[in-house]
């Protein structure tokens, strides 16, 4: 039996907004580290290309993290954009700034495997 998120309790709610702000401050706090480190003239030992790719990763990271801020704010958060079903509980736990369910989420990548493979 999965455990869902639908309509968030209180506690629940106020759960997973810590998690989320924490996962937010953490990620700035990085973001920070790293923007620090690739401008000093040796980069902590750091190659320029993957501390670049490492930041993009961080910035979609704090933009995902706050873009589910905003669904909590605005009651959406634990539905799925795609398909509007409730995610289950055990998955925003794991990746709190899921939009989509993982059957969506998988169907996404799935299409963008396909229309890379070309």
């Amino acid at each position: 039996m999965t455990t869902t998120f639908q309509v968030p309790a209180t506690s629940s709610a106020e759960l997973m907004r810590g998690m989320l702000e924490e996962h937010y401050a953490v990620d700035t706090d990085q973001l920070t580290r790293m923007t620090v480190h690739a401008a000093l003239p040796q980069h902590f030992g750091r190659d320029l290309r993957t501390l670049a790719m490492r930041t993009a990763s961080v910035r979609q990271r704090i933009a995902e993290t706050a873009q589910a801020l905003r669904r909590l704010s605005e009651g959406t958060y634990g539905l799925c954009e795609d398909c509007g079903k409730a995610i289950p509980l055990g998955r925003l736990r794991a990746t709190p700034q899921a939009a989509q369910c993982a059957a969506c989420e998988r169907r996404k990548l799935g299409d963008a495997f396909a229309v890379a493979a070309g």
